[in-house]
């Protein structure tokens, strides 16, 4: 853990995870490409533990205020979470998420292993009846695509109530913009893949609670699954955690600007932006066909799907067929990255005036 009177986030960032400040330490824990260790220790076998994950691990849980597990991906952090829900359980989730928590749970309940209640997060008083008889509260705050920020507290204390655990996915906000453990929620869930690598070139999962039964519990899942990151992706995950301060202010000050210039653009009908973080999600006035176009038409915004990293990149979220049909055809999400925020909006005014 790092020196407690150092603790502000931009600190920790730089400074959690580290070895030892003693002569000759290197600053950074090297890679460490083991599957096997000498028995009688604490690891015994590569699956069960690695110090470039522990480095990684100590940082992310000490920027969120708890411990943390990394995993292989996103996916398989939300996997493991799942695996804990008992048959024929009822798992409540907001129905604009990721695609790939919805399609996990959509797969689940198919095969009669759990119901899900899907709500509009928006709607506190829906979400709060919802939890009666959950097992697990599944929350996206701001969601995806749509940027509707939850009441947590207010929807943690209902499902608490009923005994149901409650998630956080916080990928968007990040631990610099929100703790939800600080609002008593049971777990949060990174898809490290994006904001904390930053990088567009890792792809990893973590989660983190404050609880340490629950935290025995997940790792034990997590040693059973197999779910485990690489040695060589911890290693870029945590680098890419060193500057995530610097990258997210950077990230959101420009999406700020472009958000008050794309507010006065007569091709886009309507700007959701949640007033925090570098997402923006825009609809076009003219409808899905150029939606398209504008993706497809600049030369400094990337179309790719993914999100957080140091560029600047977007996609019409409707082209995949398995996107909520109340997610309007014509938004596209926008994931601000750090260049010049005049470069941006040039290449992407010019586009948009071509729609007009």
């Amino acid at each position: 853990m790092s020196d407690k009177r150092f603790s502000r986030p931009a600190t920790v960032a730089v400074t959690a995870g580290r070895p030892d400040l003693v002569p000759d330490a290197p600053f950074n824990t090297p890679i460490t490409m083991a599957s096997t260790y000498v028995g009688g220790g604490d690891v015994e076998y590569g699956r069960y533990g690695n110090p470039s994950w522990t480095a990684f691990e100590d940082a992310l849980g000490e920027l969120e205020g708890g411990r943390c597990l990394s995993f292989a991906s996103g996916l398989a952090a939300v996997a493991t979470i799942l695996d804990l829900v008992g048959q024929g359980q009822k798992v409540v989730a907001p129905r604009h998420s990721y695609n790939g928590t919805i399609g996990q749970l959509s797969d689940l309940e198919a095969r009669g292993r759990i119901t899900t209640q899907l709500v509009d997060i928006t709607n506190t008083d829906e979400c709060i009846a919802a939890c009666e008889g959950a097992s697990l509260v599944w929350l996206e705050s701001p969601t995806n695509p749509a940027l509707e920020v939850a009441d947590i507290p207010a929807i943690r204390e209902a499902a608490h109530a009923a005994g149901a655990y409650v998630v956080v996915d916080n990928t968007f906000a990040t631990p610099l913009r929100q703790k939800p453990l600080e609002m008593d929620v049971d777990i949060v869930v990174h898809s490290a893949t994006k904001y904390i690598s930053g990088h567009s070139d890792v792809l990893m999962g973590a989660l983190i609670t404050s609880d340490d039964e629950l935290f025995a519990v997940l790792k034990k899942r997590r040693d059973l699954l197999g779910s485990v990151p690489g040695t060589l992706e911890a290693f870029l995950a945590l680098r890419g955690l060193r500057t995530l301060h610097v990258r997210l202010d950077r990230a959101e000050e420009n999406a700020k600007e472009l958000v008050r210039r794309l507010e006065g653009h007569p091709a886009v009908a309507e700007v959701r932006y949640p007033a925090f973080g570098a997402i923006i999600s825009i609809v076009l006035a003219q409808g899905a066909m150029a939606a398209d176009l504008l993706t497809h038409k600049t030369k400094l915004w990337v179309h790719a799907t993914s999100l957080g990293g140091v560029e600047s990149t977007f996609e019409r979220r409707r082209r995949w067929k398995v996107e909520p049909a109340t997610i309007p055809d014509a938004l596209v999400r926008m994931s601000v990255g750090i260049e010049d925020v005049e470069d941006l909006w040039s290449d992407l005014e010019t586009a948009l005036d071509d729609l007009t």
